[in-house]
């Protein structure tokens, strides 16, 4: 598969994380899996996926993404067990689906603390460690290209991801390290059946314009571009319609988001 014989994914223990990591092994990619839950019933069947197939080893590392002297200590532990990654993918993250009014400052800053930091601790543990033609991808989301009702902190978190993927690909130009950025709208994910618990309609009708994706074909998507060495990866037909209209007519998407606010207020 493009190259990778060792991956490491971070938040591999569920969701996107999590099925990105099967569809590796699947593949014979040896794979790292870092995830801030202890290992239990994940950790198990991504061992026995990885024991289908000949030459393929899978790792499982306990680390929270904001500790990052810890985050610096699993890679290493993972490099010794794998060797250096060919594929890094930064999926750890949350979401916090509550207007600024309803979100006091320390939940904002935990929500950046992961999403935004995070995503740097992991790609300041893995960079030293790559070897020309190894890939990077953080995963973002579509709240990174386009402003949401309700997101405030997830918005401002996953913007910072994309600006952060698109400084390094320029900074690793030079050393042949291919830099990626994922975003994704809704995936039916575990994360995502707890935020729906709470959602605000408004929120919930805004998010329906970009439709909502099975964590199966959006992974499948995404290793595609991968493979094709993508920087901006954008699974879902109507979610790359909704990101090139805020790219190329921002007035419009306002106009479209502003006006959904409007009558759902009413």
């Amino acid at each position: 598969m493009s190259g990778w014989n060792t991956a490491l994914v971070t938040g591999g223990g569920s969701g996107i994380g999590r099925r990105l990591a099967e569809l590796l092994l699947a593949r014979g990619v040896s794979v790292a899996v870092l995830d801030r839950d202890a290992p239990g019933e994940a950790a198990q069947q991504l061992q026995a996926l990885a024991q289908r197939r000949p030459d393929t080893r899978c790792c499982y590392l306990q680390v929270d993404v904001t500790d990052a002297a810890g985050v610096v200590d699993a890679v290493n532990a993972a490099i010794a067990a794998l060797g250096a990654p060919d594929l890094v993918i930064n999926s750890a993250g949350v979401q916090d689906a509550r207007p600024l009014a309803e979100q006091d400052a320390a939940a904002f800053r935990r929500l950046v603390e992961i999403n935004l930091f995070g995503s740097r601790n992991v790609a300041a543990a893995v960079l030293p460690h790559m070897r020309p033609g190894a890939q990077l991808a953080l995963v973002a989301s579509l709240a990174g290209l386009v402003p949401s009702y309700a997101y405030t902190a997830y918005n401002a978190s996953k913007f910072g991801v994309v600006g952060l993927a698109g400084a390094l690909r320029l900074e690793y130009i030079a050393s042949g390290i291919e830099v990626s950025v994922i975003c994704p709208p809704e995936v039916n994910t575990p994360m995502v059946e707890v935020e729906r618990r709470t959602l605000p309609p408004v929120a919930a009708k805004l998010k329906d314009t970009a439709g909502t994706l099975e964590v199966g074909p959006a992974c499948d998507y995404m290793l595609r571009q991968l493979q094709r060495r993508r920087f901006l990866i954008i699974p879902g037909w109507r979610a790359r319609q909704v990101a090139r209209l805020a790219r190329w007519m921002p007035w419009l998407m306002r106009y479209i988001s502003e006006s959904t606010v409007r009558r759902e207020a009413r």
